[in-house]
């Protein structure tokens, strides 16, 4: 098996709402990023990707199998909805094991499959207070106890870290690390770029339904080449090195935006990155800092939406 998804000509509609169309796409195994605004189709994807919703048109392997009300597919994934559908009255522990105990698993092993499980999202001291009385982050957390409690080849995260705190944050993007490293496949959905780049070089990203681009981070920022690129530079004397950089061939713009710092607009950037030492060296401007301003993904999912 090459591809853990392969979607041709996908397609999902509510009527007269496109939720997605004529998706192509694959996903290889280990960490993927589902990248796109709110409304980009990621979570009408997911959903389809673990048989919640069937397709309008067009066709969907998950691990070989097709998705849609498919038994045997079920426990080889697990899925963590945006959706925030906790039983209030049990407690954290309580709706992981009883969860289990839905999928087939006996009584002894639901027990501790949940104990490990509320333990591995960082809730062993409040997975038996009910769910009721846990805060936005520590419900996030729960949904994705139960997601992973059945130990699943393929996991699928719908914004799943949104509510939690840093701390929390940084433990359970551990935690996603340590399911990769272990031979699990996640899909980890966000509109917030940084989030996902920190995780995986893996990206996919979708826009108004449809596949926008998808590759590594260096992948996708090759597709900026006819894109003009912004260095922002801090300089002593920024006045001087604006002179200096405004007669270049490949420079666009300077914009000098104080005595001490000015922004670089250029088609080729790696002109740029190799013609400024000289330039420093000769014209001893004081530089203090260089920085890209569309070095990370959210500039490229900008420029690409654009």
């Amino acid at each position: 098996m090459n591809a853990l998804i392969e979607a041709h000509n996908l397609g999902k509609w509510y009527g007269e709402v496109i939720g997605l169309s004529d998706l192509s796409v694959n996903f290889a195994p280990g960490i993927t990023g589902l990248l796109g605004p709110n409304g980009a189709g990621k979570s009408t994807f997911m959903r389809i990707i673990v048989g919640e919703l069937k397709p309008s048109r067009g066709e969907l392997k998950v691990l070989d199998m097709t998705p849609f009300a498919n038994r045997k597919l079920y426990p080889y994934l697990g899925f963590a909805p945006q959706q925030d559908a906790l039983y209030e009255s049990m407690t954290g522990y309580g709706f992981v094991r009883h969860l289990l105990r839905l999928g087939g698993f006996t009584r002894s092993d639901a027990s501790a499959r949940a104990k490990r499980a509320m333990e591995q999202v960082g809730l062993q001291d409040a997975m038996n207070r009910p769910c009721k009385g846990y805060s936005k982050g520590m419900r996030q957390r729960t949904r994705l106890a139960q997601a992973i409690a059945h130990d699943p080849e393929l996991l699928v995260l719908d914004e799943p870290l949104t509510g939690l705190d840093p701390v929390a944050r940084r433990q359970i993007m551990e935690l996603f690390r340590s399911l990769a490293e272990a031979g699990k496949s996640l899909i980890v959905s966000s509109h917030v770029l940084h989030e996902v780049q920190s995780l995986t070089d893996s990206i996919v990203l979708l826009h108004r339904g449809r596949l926008l681009a998808q590759g590594t981070v260096g992948d996708i920022r090759s597709l900026l080449s006819s894109h003009p690129r912004e260095v922002a530079l801090s300089a002593r004397k920024a006045r001087e090195l604006a002179v200096a950089l405004v007669a270049r061939p490949h420079v666009q713009r300077v914009e000098l935006v104080d005595d001490e710092n000015l922004v670089v607009r250029t088609r080729q950037l790696d002109a740029l990155y190799e013609e400024l030492p000289g330039m420093v060296q000769n014209l001893q401007p004081g530089l203090r800092s260089m920085k890209s301003s569309d070095a990370n993904l959210e500039s490229v999912f900008d420029f690409l939406v654009q």
